[in-house]
């Protein structure tokens, strides 16, 4: 049963945390929509379909926003505490200060495991929907807008205006048409005076009528006739009505899923069995290519020459041993040289040129690889941030959005850049994937360790008596000798 010291720092820790999670998680989905805003804008979509895109991009964020909030959370709580002597309170009653982090160490571990279990099913789930929405939005044709001056693509055709006039701009003047047909040849163009939209470019079927102009099309024959002198037809209107199918223009399903295997959509049991048969894979084509490579170009003896053909062997013992290629007998070494050269060549291309598919294949594997540890990261990042963040908080005695607010920053941008340094580093194999995954919470342990003694033993954040009391003690020995 917990104490009432207990539920008074959980419920301080856990009032903060709320909502410093809330206000940044806010931050980062008005972020995330300036993000895509050039591939959400224009394209005639619905708040609904807004809305569900940011839900489904939103559990990628959970990983940014949950460390980012555990620090400042931590920092503001405990800061606030050892500023308005309550931690000097607790000390009075031998209550140590990481007797009092206990239970909120203990309420991150439950945290910890939840973020796993929310990053191992929620996070996978979310970029399923969120990729593949963002791929069917990305196939979807701005909305319908009829610009003067320019030719503009109108379902199956294209139409140019000089300008557009009168109410909510539907008479057009000088409208220039081409159409396309079914072998997308252009040879039917449409010239009009002036034109009018008799309905809106958003309904299915627009109908434009034209007024005053020309239809003209080239008429295709079969045969061996000159490509250069097809026939035509030319027809002069005085109106000209065109019903014009939009219906297909936009007709894009989405919630059609056809991307359901990247590295980001699996689980980890699934990136597991990935991984092995990726590696598995990955190791037998470089065996089957260096079988290939060592049939194709392997070394042969040289054949005994015939009588009269020793002149290679004494030339050889010559000054110059390169003198021989120069010999008009020894036509057959020089030509040999050639292969050997273009040979070689050949080699280097092909090694190259498998040296590129195999690092991006390498670059898949690390991928996965880092995504499989980076759903046990978070885990850790909770608890040793949170150390972090509450010893800190405890040395430097401020409560509130000032200096916790920017020292906390600092910690979690440290913390994310060397993680993000470290994967890239990984993804071309400078690292080990293990080591970049792990290398951000393997750098802040120690130091949630060492801020986490010095706060309970009322030191202060770093301590230069190491380098004071040496320069302290030769100073007194100095001033004392003159005295004397």
């Amino acid at each position: 049963m917990l104490k009432i010291i207990d539920r008074y720092l959980i419920k301080e820790y856990l009032t903060r945390l709320v909502s410093v999670f809330s206000i940044c998680f806010l931050i980062f989905i008005v972020q995330t929509f300036w993000l895509f805003i050039d591939e959400l804008a224009g394209k005639g979509l619905d708040f609904d379909t807004i809305l569900k895109f940011l839900v489904y991009y939103s559990p990628k964020l959970i990983p940014l926003v949950l460390p980012l909030s555990v620090v400042l959370a931590s920092l503001m709580t405990f800061g606030s505490l050892a500023e308005n002597y309550e931690f000097a309170a607790m000390k009075s009653t031998g209550i140590s200060l990481f007797r009092a982090m206990t239970p909120l160490i203990i309420l991150h571990i439950a945290l910890g495991i939840g973020a796993f279990y929310f990053s191992n099913h929620v996070i996978p789930y979310g970029e399923l929907k969120s990729y593949n929405l963002r791929k069917n939005l990305a196939k979807l044709k701005p909305a319908i807008a009829i610009r003067e001056g320019v030719f503009n693509d109108l379902g199956q055709m294209s139409i140019k205006v000089k300008r557009k006039y009168g109410p909510d701009d539907r008479l057009l003047e000088d409208v220039i048409i081409h159409e396309k047909t079914k072998d997308y040849t252009n040879r039917i163009v449409i010239k009009a005076v002036s034109g009018e939209l008799k309905s809106k470019t958003t309904d299915a079927n627009l109908q434009l009528v034209l007024y005053d102009g020309n239809r003209y099309e080239e008429i295709k024959e079969n045969g061996n006739r000159n490509k250069y002198r097809y026939p035509h037809a030319k027809v002069h209107f005085k109106e000209y009505i065109m019903n014009i199918d939009l219906s297909q223009f936009n007709n894009i399903d989405l919630t059609e899923e056809k991307y359901t295997t990247t590295y980001r959509m699996q689980k980890v049991a699934q990136l597991r069995t990935s991984i092995d048969s990726l590696e598995i894979y990955f190791k037998a084509q470089k065996k089957i290519f260096g079988e290939n490579l060592n049939k194709k170009y392997s070394l042969k003896k040289v054949r005994q020459s015939k009588k009269g053909e020793e002149v290679l062997k004494d030339t050889l013992f010559q000054a110059n041993v390169l003198d021989f290629v120069d010999k008009k007998d020894l036509w057959k070494v020089r030509q040999t040289i050639q292969k050997s050269i273009s040979t070689t060549k050949g080699i280097i291309t092909s090694l190259e040129n498998n040296k590129r598919n195999y690092f991006i294949y390498q670059k898949n594997i690390n991928l996965h690889k880092i995504a499989f540890y980076d759903r046990f990261t978070l885990v850790f990042a909770c608890i040793f941030l949170f150390l972090i963040g509450a010893s800190i908080g405890a040395i430097i005695r401020k409560g509130g959005l000032g200096l916790p607010l920017v020292i906390a920053v600092v910690i979690f941008l440290s913390y994310h850049y060397i993680g993000i340094f470290g994967k890239n580093a990984a993804e071309d194999n400078s690292v080990s994937p293990e080591f970049a995954s792990w290398i951000s919470t393997l750098i802040i342990a120690p130091f949630g360790y060492y801020l986490t003694k010095r706060a309970n033993s009322d030191k202060p954040f770093i301590n230069f008596d190491f380098i004071t009391v040496p320069i302290y003690n030769l100073f007194k020995k100095y001033t004392s000798k003159e005295s004397a």
